[in-house]
């Protein structure tokens, strides 16, 4: 690789995990008038600084763009609870069994802190990073997916090689059923536009990443083959309570 193709990778993921940090930021909470601010001055969510170019992708740029536009400048305070309760229905309270975590989309029982859970820890520790509090936030949880592909982005040696490979093991097994769940079941255009533009964002990625490593991206099929070996050949470990009470099966 020749210094100027190592700047542009340099340049490339260093755009791209300002992106996940940003896209993490606005699914860690719900948002206040601030932050609606604030993504009217990014111009986001056209500021991205991958261009999506795909039809989902366009899409979800078109229903987030109109979701912003639709919201009043000065939001009022029915604007904003509207906005909190639809947050709190996907992610704290289970309302539309949408859940966040990716053991409930993968494990037989639809439970927390799961083989999932244990899983991504594995590879956060790797990194010598750590969940804050998993009993209140899982390992497995959107948010510190987003964060932590971000963070292999950051990574002097093959970082979009260990990114992909993160996202096809992980993220990308359950963030489309995620989406489609909080498309059709949330109230607000806003977390509607937010779910199927991290969707498409992720789905894009990992295409540019396969591109541009030319290492194609594995078939759903060959993903489970390679998760299901892995936990064959895994020690059990003692899992934490599966059911902790307020955070329970949301699918």
């Amino acid at each position: 690789m020749t210094p100027r193709q190592s700047e542009t990778l340099r340049l490339f993921c260093e755009h791209v995990a300002e992106d996940l940090e940003l896209l993490a930021a606005l699914h860690d909470r719900e948002p206040d008038a601030s932050t609606l601010e604030g993504l009217r001055k990014l111009d986001f969510p056209g500021d991205l600084g991958l261009h999506l170019t795909g039809e989902k992708g366009r899409h979800a740029l078109q229903l987030m763009t109109q979701a912003l536009a639709a919201l009043p400048k000065q939001p009022g305070k029915n604007d904003l609870d509207e906005l909190a309760a639809d947050y709190a229905n996907i992610y704290l309270n289970h309302g539309i069994q949408a859940s966040p975590e990716e053991s409930v989309w993968l494990d037989d029982d639809h439970l927390i802190c799961q083989d999932s859970m244990f899983q991504v820890r594995s590879w956060l520790e790797r990194y010598g990073l750590q969940a804050e509090n998993w009993r209140i936030r899982p390992d497995d949880h959107l948010v510190y997916q987003l964060k932590f592909i971000a963070h292999l982005l950051s990574q002097k040696e093959e970082p979009l090689e260990e990114a992909g490979r993160f996202m096809d093991e992980h993220l990308l097994r359950w963030i489309g059923d995620f989406s489609q769940r909080v498309v059709q079941r949330c109230d607000t255009p806003y977390f509607a536009g937010l779910a199927l533009l991290t969707d498409a964002y992720c789905d894009e990625l990992r295409d540019l990443i396969a591109s541009t490593t030319g290492q194609p991206r594995p078939l759903p099929e060959e993903i489970e083959e390679r998760m299901n070996n892995k936990a064959a050949n895994q020690q059990p470990e003692e899992a934490p309570q599966a059911y902790v009470p307020g955070m329970g099966p949301a699918v």
